[in-house]
C-alpha cells in the first residue's frame, strides 16, 4: 500500500469510527456530515472526497464493523472451512454475540434499515460460502437446503434482533443456550 492509500484509508477508518462514536449517542437520521467531519477531525471537503451522502458512510462503516468481527472470528480457526463450522454452537456463537453487543447500535440500524446494508446479498453470500456447504455435510436434501437455511438464518435472527431490541440485557450464555436447543447444532438431544 502506498503512502496516498494509506492516508486515504485511514481517513475513511477516522470516519467510520466517528460515525460509530456517533451513533452510540444519536439516532443514525439526526446525525450530519458536519458531526462527523467534528469528530473524525477532517474537513467536510475530505468527506465529499471519500462519500457522495451519508449513507454512503454508513455502508462502509457496516463493511468497516464486518470485517472487525470476520478479524475477531478468524481467531478461533477453522471459519475458512465450512466443512467444520456449525455457526450455532457456543464456540461461534460467544464471540459473534459478544460481538453484537459491542456493537449494538450498528446492528440495529441494520435491522431496522436493511435496504441500506444489501442484506440480500451478504444473506446470499452467507448461503454459498458457508452454508450450502455444511447442509450438504448434515446430508440435507438439496430441495430442502433453501427451506432449512431460512429456518436458521430467520430463526437466529430473530432471537438476536430481539435481543437487541431489549438492550442485549440477558446474559449471552443464556442467548446462546436459546439458539442451541432450537437449531440442530445439539441435533443429539432431539432424537
Amino acid at each position: 500500500m502506498n503512502k496516498q492509500e494509506s492516508k486515504y484509508f485511514n481517513t475513511a477508518s477516522y470516519m467510520d469510527e466517528a460515525l460509530l462514536s456517533l451513533l452510540e449517542k444519536k439516532d443514525y437520521d439526526f446525525i450530519t456530515v458536519k458531526e462527523v467531519c467534528q469528530k473524525a477531525g477532517v474537513n467536510r471537503s475530505t468527506f465529499y472526497l471519500h462519500y457522495e451522502k451519508m449513507d454512503d458512510l454508513l455502508e462502509e462503516t457496516v463493511n468497516y464493523v464486518g470485517n472487525k468481527f470476520m478479524d475477531k472470528l478468524s481467531l478461533i480457526g477453522e471459519v475458512g472451512d465450512p466443512t467444520k463450522v456449525i455457526l450455532t454452537t457456543d464456540r461461534f456463537l460467544k464471540p459473534y454475540l459478544s460481538f453484537i453487543k459491542e456493537n449494538k447500535k450498528i446492528y440495529r440500524l441494520m435491522h431496522d434499515k436493511p435496504y441500506l446494508f444489501n442484506l440480500n446479498k451478504i444473506t446470499r453470500d452467507l448461503y454459498k460460502e458457508i452454508f450450502d456447504i455444511a447442509l450438504t455435510n448434515f446430508n440435507v436434501k438439496e430441495e430442502e437446503k433453501k427451506y432449512i437455511f431460512a429456518f436458521y438464518t430467520e430463526g437466529v435472527i430473530g432471537i438476536i434482533k430481539r435481543w437487541i431490541d431489549d438492550d442485549c440485557k440477558d446474559e449471552i450464555d443464556f442467548i446462546i443456550d436459546i439458539i442451541e436447543r432450537n437449531t440442530f447444532a445439539n441435533e443429539k438431544n432431539h432424537k
